[in-house]
């Protein structure tokens, strides 16, 4: 009898808007051993079946603006089912954001100050034994880039890290499905596409941002990488117990 063949779990990736793609996911998840489905928003099923895992990418909208983006209903549907179903899922700034709304939460826009640049976020107590953050700093930096914010997590979510601007940064809801506000999938070199007039509109200077990120940027893709590797390692382990 011939040897069966085994095929590498697959992971919906879902791509919001064009200029917020999946950047160094679309290599470090081949890596890992994962085959990777790219589609665009409107092109999204409202349903994790027939894959191990799901990405939500990030955009510069609410994830409740259903009128100018009417997959964002979809959407919801597919991380409810993901988190119903044990799919592991991992949701990306505004990826983030639609799976705290999709099951209760608040997401409030221009709330507090943006975040713009690399910015250091604070694991929490609770984090400690999670399958996204193990092996993680304490502290750890991050390139951001939003002005939404969660403002109030679902019923039994766990938070895991904060920033001193974001209180919320990374959570939990049930076993397998994180929201990330920060992007893992974003390195310091995506800030020189950056908008500077735009930046500088909120007394922000691009340059001294892309500097700093520079010199973090060592530190920030050694946390992105772990934190990848992490979700990998249970998309993998999902994927060996199913029959």
């Amino acid at each position: 009898m011939a040897p069966q063949t085994v095929s590498a779990p697959r992971v919906l990736m879902v791509r919001n808007e064009e200029r917020s793609g999946g950047g160094r996911l679309l290599n470090w998840l081949p890596e890992e051993g994962l085959d990777l489905a790219e589609v665009e928003g409107p092109e999204a099923p409202d349903t994790p079946d027939g894959y191990e895992g799901v990405v939500l990418l990030g955009g510069g909208f609410l994830p409740d603006d259903d009128a100018g983006r009417p997959w964002l209903a979809g959407e919801r549907r597919l991380a409810r089912r993901a988190v119903a179903g044990g799919v592991p899922l991992l949701g990306i700034c505004l990826g983030a954001q639609l799976l705290a709304a999709a099951h209760g939460g608040t997401v409030e826009g221009d709330h507090g100050t943006p975040e713009r640049g690399s910015h250091q976020v604070t694991r929490r107590p609770e984090a400690g034994g999670d399958p996204l953050l193990r092996a993680l700093p304490a502290v750890f930096p991050v390139i951001q880039n939003h002005r939404d914010q969660i403002t109030a997590l679902p019923a039994g979510a766990v938070h895991l890290a904060a920033s001193p601007l974001c209180p919320v940064q990374a959570f939990r809801l049930g076993a397998s499905a994180w929201g990330v506000q920060f992007h893992p999938e974003v390195g310091a070199a995506r800030l020189a596409h950056w908008n500077a007039a735009a930046l500088a509109e909120d007394g922000l200077d691009l340059s001294a941002l892309h500097a700093e990120a520079e010199r973090r940027e060592p530190d920030s893709a050694r946390a992105a990488r772990r934190l990848v590797a992490n979700f990998a390692t249970v998309v993998r382990e999902r994927a060996a117990t199913r029959p």
